[in-house]
């Protein structure tokens, strides 16, 4: 079923934020805000689309949908929503560029290049257009990737949310050690975050530092442990904990 099938929400999932004295729309767009800087993408995804059931016209809610699905790994959904997003803003440099990273992560690099390139000539001190632009690159090989990064932190130096991000880009390409780098700063920058210190731990992880990994994990935890991708984080341990157990046996026994 089409996560937009049901737009309605578990209220359950909820959570309250401080937003007296704005309107609906804006307290929805605050509330994605937050839930994308706790990691949960699907509650960040459910915000904005509330948001376009009353305002069909509003392009950072579009331009969410389509990065929240990016980062779900949901590549063709994202695709399709940001084309629809493109029929009413085709010139909103989010949009464009939320567009090009869909076509880069589907594999269509010379499309996903062009769109990155207006989205450049629309936004250029947008952080997300340059994010968006590396991970392109990315997908392409290219090593003027750390330029756009580069790029994003300085439009936005002050943001942890921007390092943890470009870490995931990296993360998705499997670059681990630049992505333990990123994530890195992001914890330097705010440490009180449980999906930057669960994100570090699938770096070290993945980069054989299981003392380190374990002990990211268990701060992630301590922080947020209700947190999807920490919770995530946890499961994707254990399962590699157990396959990579299973393989030493499995080589003990071809000894004999």
């Amino acid at each position: 079923m089409s996560r937009f099938e049901n737009l309605e929400f578990d209220r359950r999932t909820e959570r309250e934020t401080e937003t007296t004295g704005l309107s609906d729309e804006e307290r929805r767009l605050c509330e994605a805000d937050a839930a994308l800087r706790r990691g949960d993408f699907e509650l960040a995804l459910r915000c904005y689309a509330k948001v376009l059931e009353t305002n069909p016209r509003n392009p950072v809610a579009w331009a969410g949908q389509v990065r929240m699905l990016i980062e779900l790994g949901d590549f063709d959904q994202a695709n399709r929503w940001a084309d629809s997003a493109m029929e009413r803003f085709p010139r909103d440099p989010e949009v464009l560029a939320a567009k090009s990273v869909a076509l880069a992560r589907k594999g269509d690099w010379q499309a996903a290049l062009a769109f990155s390139d207006a989205a450049l000539e629309e936004g250029a001190a947008v952080p997300y257009v340059w994010l968006a632009r590396g991970d392109v690159l990315m997908a392409g090989r290219e090593k003027r990737a750390d330029y756009c990064f580069g790029k994003a932190l300085a439009v936005a130096p002050k943001d942890w949310v921007w390092p943890w991000l470009i870490s995931r880009v990296f993360f998705y390409y499997r670059r681990f050690s630049l992505a333990l780098k990123f994530v890195s700063q992001a914890v330097a920058m705010d440490g009180a975050q449980a999906v930057v210190w669960a994100d570090m731990g699938r770096c070290q992880h993945a980069l054989g530092l299981a003392g380190a990994a374990a002990a990211s994990f268990a701060q992630a935890k301590q922080l947020d442990g209700s947190c999807p991708e920490v919770l995530i984080a946890l499961e994707e341990s254990q399962e590699i904990g157990l396959a990579q157990r299973l393989t030493g046996i499995m080589r003990r026994w071809f000894r004999f």
